[in-house]
Order: C-alpha cells, then sequence, then structure tokens
C-alpha cells in the first residue's frame, strides 16, 4: 500500500497533539479512543516495555512524531476523509466496539525472554562483512572493509542499504536508504543510484565505449562490483526501464562533454538530481505492462532518503538527502575516540535547512511551510527522493491518478493534497556534499539510518564501534543520573560489566555489535539482556511504536595506506 505505515515519523496525515487508541486487558486502565489525549501516566508504561497490559494493536506516536494506523487497523476500521485543511481519521464507533469486545485478554501478565541464542539469531541474520582483497601481500585500498547490518522495525523493513567498487575507477560507494510512506522508494534508489553515481564519474572515453557496445551488441565494461547481503533484492523485472533510463543519461552526458575533469562534488549532485528527476518521468509516462506501470508509480509516491559516502584514496566524499547520518571515528593521542559529523539532517531541527525552504517560496506561505516540524505539517525530511505529492503540480497529480490503474487510483492517498500547496515543488533531491581528507588517526565511517541516531548520541557510537575494533576497552566510571542506586545494586552492575567485558567481543561484526547498543542498552549504559529480548520480541504491531528500522554500514580505514598517501603528498 502506498499508505504512511503505522507511526511513520517522516509522512503523517494525522493533526493534532499525541493520541493512542488500544485495547486494554484490564478494566483498570480506562479505555482511550483517538479523539482524547493519552494521559500522562500511560506513556511510562509504554516506554518501559510493561507491554502485558496493552493489546495486540497500538497507535503511540514515537517520541515527537505524529502516527497513523497500522495498515491492517486502518483499513479494517478507518478511512481518510478530506477535510478543508486536513485529511482527518474517520472512525465508525460501532467498529471500534466491535474491535475492542471481540478479543479476549488474560488478565494474568505473562512474560517471554528470548534465550542468548535467540537474541544472536536475530541480530545476526542480516549482517554482512566485506573485507578488500590484497594484491602482491600489499593493500592499495584506504578501506580496509566494511561491516554493515539491519533490524527491522517495519514489516517489511523500509530501510536498504548499498554497498559497490567502482570498476572503472578507483572509488567505493557505500550507502543507506529510509523509506517513507512504503519501501519501493528506497529499494529502486538503492538499485540505481550508484550506477548513476558511476555514470557521472567516467571520463568521456569510457562513456563512448560503453555506447558503441551497446550499439553494436557487444558485452558491456562492468561497471560495478555489487557487494551484496544475499536478502538484498534487485528487481529483475524493471532492469530494462532502469537500463533505458539510465542509458539516456550516459548519451546526454557524451553529448555535453566538455572535456574538463569530472569533479567528484558535481558528479554526486547531478546523480542524485538525475535519478530523482527519471523516478518522475517514469511516472508520468508509464508503462504499457500494469506490473511495471503500477511498480514505477509506487516508487514515485512513496519517498526515501539517501546517505551516500564515495571513497578515492584520501578523499572522503559524503552525499547526504534527507535525516540519516554519517560520522567519523577518530581516535585520539591518548587512544581515546571522538565522533565527527559528516552530515547535517534536513529537517526543522536545522534552521539553515528551514531558512532555504522559506527563500525558495513565496513570503505569503512563510507560516505555512513548516507546521509541527513538518514540510507543509505533514513530511519530517525537507529532502528527499520520489514524494511526487511534494513535487508535482495538483493538475499533474490527478492526471496521473485518474489514468492509473485501479490499485492507485483507489488509493485514499495518493487523492489526497497536501494543505496550502500553491508553489510547488517544495521538496527536492539535490544532496549536500561534504569532502573530507582522510588522516592516519580516522579510523572509521559509520553511515546509518535515524533509527540509530534517536537511540544514540553519536559520541557514544564512537567509543563503541572503535573499542569494539582495537579490542581495547577504557573503563568508564559508572553514571547512575540521579538514580538511587544501593550498594548491591552498585555491586550487580559491577559484576554486569566485568562479565559483559570478557564477551564483549562475541560480536563478529562491528554493526551488529552497534545494534546490540542501540536497542539493548539500559540507563546506566549497559547492554541489558532482559531489555534486548524484550525489544526483539515485540509483535510487529508493537515495535515501531518503540524505535524505527536501523540500518548500519560501518566502514574500517586502512591508517598505513593513508599515511603512504599523505608522505607522497608532502
Amino acid at each position: 500500500m502506498l499508505a504512511a505505515s503505522c507511526c511513520d515519523r517522516r509522512m503523517c496525515v494525522c493533526p493534532g497533539p499525541r493520541r493512542i487508541a488500544i485495547p486494554v486487558r484490564s478494566s483498570r486502565l480506562p479505555l482511550l479512543s483517538d479523539a482524547m489525549p493519552a494521559p500522562a501516566h500511560l506513556f511510562p508504561l509504554i516506554r518501559s516495555c510493561e507491554i502485558s497490559r496493552i493489546g495486540s494493536t497500538a497507535c503511540y506516536c514515537h517520541h515527537k512524531h505524529l502516527c497513523c494506523l497500522s495498515s491492517h487497523f486502518a483499513h479494517s476500521h478507518f478511512r481518510y476523509a478530506p477535510q478543508k485543511k486536513f485529511a482527518a481519521l474517520y472512525r465508525p464507533k460501532e467498529h471500534f466496539n466491535h474491535f475492542i469486545h471481540t478479543r479476549d485478554y488474560a488478565s494474568t501478565p505473562q512474560r517471554f525472554y528470548l534465550t542468548p541464542s535467540q537474541v544472536n539469531s536475530i541480530l545476526k541474520a542480516n549482517e554482512y562483512s566485506f573485507k578488500v582483497p590484497e594484491f602482491d601481500g600489499k593493500n592499495v585500498s584506504s578501506v580496509l572493509g566494511f561491516d554493515s547490518n539491519q533490524l527491522p522495525a517495519n514489516a517489511p523493513i523500509e530501510d536498504r542499504r548499498s554497498a559497490a567498487t567502482c570498476l572503472q575507477t578507483r572509488g567505493m560507494l557505500l550507502g543507506v536508504f529510509d523509506g517513507h510512506a512504503g519501501c519501493a522508494c528506497a529499494q529502486a534508489v538503492s538499485e540505481r543510484l550508484f550506477y548513476y553515481i558511476a555514470v557521472s564519474l567516467l571520463p568521456h572515453e569510457t562513456l563512448l565505449e560503453i555506447e558503441n557496445a551497446v550499439e553494436s551488441g557487444r558485452a558491456l565494461l562492468p561497471i560495478l562490483q555489487w557487494h551484496k547481503h544475499p536478502n538484498d533484492y534487485f528487481s529483475k523485472e524493471a532492469s530494462k526501464l532502469y537500463f533505458n533510463s539510465l542509458r539516456t543519461y550516459w548519451q546526454e552526458l557524451i553529448d555535453l562533454n566538455s572535456g574538463e575533469t569530472t569533479d567528484v562534488r558535481e558528479a554526486l549532485i547531478n546523480a542524485f538530481k538525475r535519478l530523482d528527476n527519471d523516478i518522475s518521468l517514469e511516472a508520468q509516462v508509464g508503462d504499457p505492462n500494469s506490473f511495471l506501470n503500477y511498480l514505477v508509480l509506487r516508487v514515485a509516491f512513496s519517498g526515501a532518503t539517501a546517505c551516500v559516502a564515495h571513497v578515492d584514496g584520501i578523499d572522503l566524499h559524503i552525499a547526504n538527502t534527507g535525516d540519516s547520518r554519517a560520522m567519523l571515528g577518530v581516535q585520539e593521542e591518548d587512544g581515546s575516540w571522538s565522533a565527527v559529523s559528516l552530515s547535517y539532517d534536513h529537517n526543522a531541527q536545522n534552521e539553515r535547512e528551514v531558512e532555504r525552504v522559506k527563500m525558495e517560496h513565496p513570503k505569503s506561505e512563510e507560516k505555512s511551510l513548516v507546521k509541527q516540524d513538518r514540510l507543509l505539517g505533514l513530511l519530517m525530511p525537507f529532502r528527499a527522493f520520489g514524494d511526487v505529492k511534494f513535487k508535482w503540480s495538483i493538475e499533474l497529480q490527478k492526471r496521473v491518478v485518474e489514468s492509473g490503474p485501479d490499485q492507485l487510483n483507489d488509493n485514499e492517498y495518493t487523492k489526497f493534497i497536501p494543505p496550502n500547496y500553491y508553489t510547488p515543488p517544495y521538496l527536492t533531491a539535490e544532496p549536500e556534499v561534504i569532502h573530507h581528507r582522510l588522516r592516519p588517526q580516522d579510523k572509521f565511517l559509520v553511515l546509518a539510518t535515524d533509527g540509530l541516531w534517536e537511540t544514540m548520541h553519536r559520541q557514544d557510537v564512537a567509543r563503541i564501534v572503535g573499542e569494539y575494533l582495537t579490542g581495547v576497552h577504557h573503563q568508564q566510571p559508572i553514571a547512575v543520573g540521579g538514580y538511587k542506586v544501593t550498594l548491591g545494586q552498585m555491586h550487580g552492575l559491577l559484576t554486569e560489566r566485568r562479565a559483559r567485558i570478557s564477551s564483549v567481543f562475541e560480536d563478529q561484526n562491528a554493526a551488529t555489535h552497534l545494534i546490540r547498543h542501540a536497542v539493548g542498552n539500559n540507563e546506566f549504559g549497559t547492554v541489558d539482556h532482559e531489555r534486548l529480548s524484550k525489544m526483539l520480541s515485540l509483535p510487529e504491531e508493537l515495535a515501531r511504536m518503540y524505535r524505527d528500522d536501523i540500518t548500519i554500514i560501518v566502514v574500517q580505514f586502512n591508517s598505513r595506506v593513508i599515511g603512504a598517501y599523505q608522505n607522497e603528498e608532502l
């Protein structure tokens, strides 16, 4: 479905304050409808994972985000009903009562904990590692390798990841992609963006060679070597369509050849913008194949953010669109770890981004552009691929929806027009590019979707990954943060920390190790197995209320090679 998933932090058409609608097990907990603000005493109950009193379907606003209903619950009992300024939710009362009374809950709380083996099976299901091969006993790459992993909260997961080596240049590409209103756009961008970047970086002679090979029917020069987990999906049905759009792009690059050396920053920006333009154009043109026609429309009407790294020697470029992040792990002279941010979030918390949006639209729209920390009151990221609801004119949206397949025409979300929609486009996929020259003390790079950064501070991420990669654990004073701790409890914390140190390196993947901390850390900063078990055993309907999808790539740098590059420059 194209409608936003439950509690989708990015896309929301549910105006108003935080609300919750839950079926209740105990008569002591008052019944709340979505027309009533949730009482303050209920939120600690939810946050502390005391879910035994909460039914199997609920809707809770994650942190500061507005929420939408889960797809099953929404389509069974709710529908979108347009009003003057918003698409509000309408709920037939008798349906909700039926929903409550048809569930019979036990009054005795039941607890279920996963074993350490079960926890590890869940955490390691999507992990992937790649080590850069050595040639003649000497590693000539500034990248030693990378670890990646994903932990879903949505079903299916809306995050994607990609990693590839550029075969016609020396560079390596790595990226994380966070989808919203479905996974279709994130999937397409994860498959296609690296090809657009690689083509943008190719010299004119290589582009001509590739085009001549296509014309004559000869085998093409390979452009990318992908590094994929078996679960990473590529759409075979759309491969011809995607190739034709890519070929049109490189043909235009050939025609526009200026003879100048390709600038990496410019190539990244052009690739992002061109792919987003092709996604929009493909949806407008459609396809005779009904499956492909529906696919390109799903891609265009959903959205995705992207954070991509290009590493070539000591030159590291980060191209970011949206609110995923890139962070550099630096080892100081005393062995401690510090974090250097290499990207900026494109949302309402970024004042420069808010000003950029306001500068691109008339003064009369200044008050309606950003409401409740969302673009037009609906979308959290201010830059994204797809999301044509925020880019096309109203006339174009209506024409495409009315002429599209029945699945699209019947979807209420595609018919919905954002409020105060006067001067589109309001959204761009143009990335912000940051260049960094690697130094020997720059040990690793972390690319991650905002599911990680919502739960962990970048300095903690740098320390945890740094200690994992070096095998050196720096003891920090135990901070209790104002909690009253007895001597026995303190003894338990110290005993737990000693046990944790002995098993801290049991993970074979740095991204997995980081996810373990992101999900299982307690208020004292240590991994609590009971908490980790609870979080990983939450049913699909509840998991999204506690956290987002998490996707992480940890890139380890070769300090020896980076130092050699620097010496050559001197």
